[in-house]
């Protein structure tokens, strides 16, 4: 919803294969070893006045959605008696704007002002949850987390763009960190307080605070000054489709940008299967009860706090390509651990270590996303992220059930693990292969 996150492309665009990502990654990644300047820590980054209003105004409104987004699972299952599929709908409904509608959001964010384009998402959305209070029909909750999430697809770009713009670069890694601790302290905190709310006072009380939560991000949004270059614009058809063409040949011209993208894509894929199917694990597997899901769901979130909390110090010496190839290893190693063990200690170490190795993900691919991707193509680059992002847990949906079915949930959990662990070689290698050419090249200069 706040965050959280496209049209059809034409058939000449580059397409995300694997094929393609790892030839990209063959050419190496240039420009992104570590950076010689001093990386900013937290409460540096919040001295930003800029960044300290973004940063609670997306406190605030991550929140907000958690509340509303439980409220409407609860009101889905509890009161209107959904299936298994009706409920599972939601998040399908939710997800398909962002796979189809972000490229083009992308086009246009890179072409509007941002400012008024995060203040127009975040009224219309406060708008779309204030219908909720009047709502209890299934298909009504579809259309407008389709509304939602189409108007999101504009938002989140555009945020992207702003945080690159009050941010200097070297604050990038500590802003991005401290938006998805937002995001993981909301995850752990607003599921308990949703679910007394809706027990005790019904749904409502989530949606209403959800709307006012938008509102009150585009207030704060509204006092900020962003500055950016306004782009040519042109309404022709063949405008934006060459504008999409210029995104996706950035992304494939540039190897770091499609590792990354190629990272969070199997990432995504990888933690998908892996969570659509851990309440079965939980239940078959660890013969435990709801209680612990929920445990094994905060720890997860929790281990995402924990290593966000490392990352601007890690950065200093460590490049973001290789930050990403270790939180990629790190989650292969926890998935592997869960599939081998079967045990609930092993599993809840597990869980801490997958958060911990997703933070390394998430944030630092946003950071070189942000410093590598030229102001006027970062709208379109960061909507392609979304995408496929998108895409990737849609697919995980339908692949994941029928694989566990056939072959079982631990296959298929090592599947996951094989799949992190081969692009995290491949990247390694590559990284490797790398640097012994460049120190061959330089003896041979010095020579």
């Amino acid at each position: 919803m706040a965050n959280a996150e496209v049209a059809s492309i034409a058939r000449e665009q580059p397409r995300f294969t694997l094929d393609i990502m790892i030839t990209s990654i063959g050419k190496g990644f240039p420009s992104v070893m570590p950076s010689s300047t001093p990386q900013l820590s937290f409460s540096e980054a919040l001295h930003i006045r800029a960044v300290r209003r973004l940063w609670f105004a997306q406190i605030i409104s991550v929140f907000g959605d958690f509340l509303a987004v439980f409220a409407v699972f609860s009101v889905v299952t509890f009161e209107l008696h959904g299936t298994p599929v009706q409920v599972s709908l939601i998040l399908v409904a939710f997800l398909t704007p962002f796979a189809f509608v972000s490229p083009l959001a992308g086009v246009y964010v890179d072409k509007w002002n941002v400012k008024a384009t995060m203040i127009a998402s975040d009224l219309i959305r406060g708008i779309l949850v204030l219908s909720l209070l009047f709502v209890r029909d299934l298909y009504a909750f579809y259309i407008i987390f389709f509304a939602l999430s189409t108007v999101s697809s504009f938002f989140v770009p555009a945020q992207s763009v702003a945080v690159r713009a009050l941010t200097p670069v070297e604050g990038l890694m500590a802003v991005n960190a401290l938006m998805q601790q937002a995001v993981q302290a909301s995850q752990i905190i607003a599921p308990a307080i949703a679910g007394l709310l809706v027990q005790f006072v019904g749904a409502n009380p989530c949606f209403l605070f959800d709307s006012l939560s938008f509102f009150f991000s585009a207030g704060m949004v509204a006092t900020l000054a962003i500055y950016r270059a306004p782009a040519a614009s042109s309404g022709a058809a063949r405008t934006v489709l060459a504008s999409l063409r210029e995104g996706f040949q950035f992304i494939f011209s540039h190897s770091a940008i499609s590792f990354v993208m190629l990272s969070m894509a199997s990432g995504m894929f990888a933690v998908r299967c892996f969570g659509s199917l851990l309440s079965i694990y939980v239940r078959d597997i660890l013969n435990s009860t709801a209680d612990v899901f929920g445990y094994l769901n905060s720890l997860i979130g929790i281990g995402m706090i924990v290593g966000s909390q490392f990352l601007p110090r890690l950065a200093r010496k460590i490049s973001k390509p290789h930050l990403v190839i270790y939180g990629l290893s790190g989650m292969g190693f926890a998935v592997l651990v869960t599939a081998l063990f079967g045990r609930v200690s092993t599993t809840a170490i597990s869980m801490l270590t997958l958060g911990f190795s997703a933070a390394f993900i998430m944030i630092a691919a946003s950071t070189l996303l942000q410093q590598e991707t030229p102001p006027d193509l970062l709208g379109r680059v960061s909507a392609s992220m979304m995408c496929i992002m998108a895409v990737a847990q849609v697919l995980a949906m339908f692949v994941a059930g029928p694989v566990a079915e056939r072959a079982g949930i631990r296959n298929l959990y090592f599947g996951s693990a094989a799949m992190l662990v081969t692009i995290a070689t491949v990247g390694l290698t590559t990284l490797r292969g790398q640097s012994g050419a460049s120190g061959q090249a330089a003896a041979t200069a010095a020579d």
